[in-house]
């Protein structure tokens, strides 16, 4: 595999710093974009809000990947924390989109995204084929943040959508808090917990994402999440095992809907998600099931 330059917008953050770290180590050169003044070799300054980059950054690189945005946990009933959380991802992947699409060497676009873009699909096995649906807060914006790509789709860029799951690790949301509550008996399975709840380990993310920069026959929208997708219910007992704790509670629907509002929708909804193109691909899960993606998160 030959060495390839990767530019990230949004390096420093929990996933950027993990897949930076991995590519290095794999023998690539990776650019960080930092919204601060910088001379260092591996970062190069940019103001997605003022459109400003450096060219020549983007002219070297083999593959951009965008990871930048507001945090998605807040508050859900504020219309400034929702507006943000719009914003930062639709600027950003427009940007870069635009970058692409004006350079001469037309790098591949990794963009990133959510699989809230499914919308509540019940039991049926959802994959890159599969429709959106519904207007929830976090599907409206992962259409956004897609269509923002289309200027480096249009010039004939490779574009690959990173359709993410909630990325389970110890040391950051959602598991963070969840084994928290679980270990102070106060897990609780949400509704009726039937609902399928896809999720990823750290590990096969990071994977996943690097298969990507480095395989040119993959594009389009890419499902980043493990090949059995749990119910509610079974994550929650799947964590409680894990911490050695029972949980018996229930968080009811009508209190889920009172307290997530807008985003109701993504805790209470239901994809049973498969990573048909990265399996089509040729990348190989470590981490296939719920238990083993609670295992690894909490090692």
């Amino acid at each position: 595999m030959d060495a390839r330059t990767v530019v990230i917008a949004g390096a420093s953050g929990f996933l950027g710093s993990h897949l930076s770290r991995e590519l290095v180590e794999r023998g690539h050169a990776v650019v960080a974009l930092t919204r601060r003044p910088t001379s260092a070799p591996d970062e190069s300054s940019w103001d997605p809000y003022a459109g400003v980059y450096e060219r020549d950054v983007i002219e070297r690189a083999d593959v951009v990947v965008n990871l930048a945005g507001t945090p998605t946990i807040g508050n859900p009933h504020s219309k400034r924390w929702a507006r943000q959380l719009r914003e930062s991802r639709v600027t950003t992947t427009r940007v870069l989109a635009e970058a692409v699409a004006d350079s001469d060497r037309r790098p591949a676009f990794l963009a990133g995204n959510a699989i809230a873009w499914y919308g509540d699909h019940g039991d049926q096995p959802v994959t890159e084929a599969s429709d959106s649906r519904g207007d929830s807060l976090m599907t409206t914006v992962t259409r956004d943040w897609q269509a923002a790509a289309d200027p480096a789709v249009t010039a004939g860029a490779r574009v690959c959508f990173l359709r993410t799951a909630p990325v389970m690790d110890r040391s950051a949301a959602p598991l963070k808090q969840l084994r928290l509550l679980t270990k102070l008996g106060l897990g609780a399975r949400l509704g009726d917990g039937r609902q399928r709840m896809a999720m990823i380990s750290l590990r096969d993310w990071v994977g996943g994402v690097t298969h990507l920069v480095e395989h040119d026959d993959v594009s389009g929208p890419v499902n980043l999440c493990c090949p059995t997708t749990p119910t509610n219910a079974e994550f929650t007992d799947a964590l409680a095992r894990a911490v050695e704790r029972k949980a018996f509670l229930v968080a009811p629907g009508f209190a889920v809907r009172l307290g997530a509002g807008p985003v109701a929708g993504e805790v209470l909804g239901s994809i049973d998600l498969r990573p048909t193109v990265l399996e089509g691909s040729g990348y190989s899960f470590r981490d296939r099931t719920v238990h083993e993606v609670v295992r690894t998160a909490l090692a």
